[in-house]
């Protein structure tokens, strides 16, 4: 009997060998249950600040960053 990582390790051979690397990659990620809904978030990420205001703090961010090199 294999263990848990062994069959993980086989049927991603598997996968990649019929699949190809990129394919089986995807088919990974299909199957693998999101956390969190992340176009949800993001929409609210910032609903309360305009445009201006995070360009301010992004360009006040830079400057800082620049200072400090």
């Amino acid at each position: 009997m294999l263990t848990d990582t062994e069959i993980k390790i086989e049927a991603l051979r598997v996968l990649a060998k019929n699949l190809g690397e990129v394919d089986a990659e995807r088919f990974v990620a299909l199957i693998q249950p999101e956390p969190f809904d992340y176009t949800r978030w993001q929409r609210g990420l910032w609903a309360d600040r305009t445009i201006e205001d995070l360009s301010a703090t992004a360009m006040a961010a830079r400057r800082a960053k620049q200072s400090n090199c």
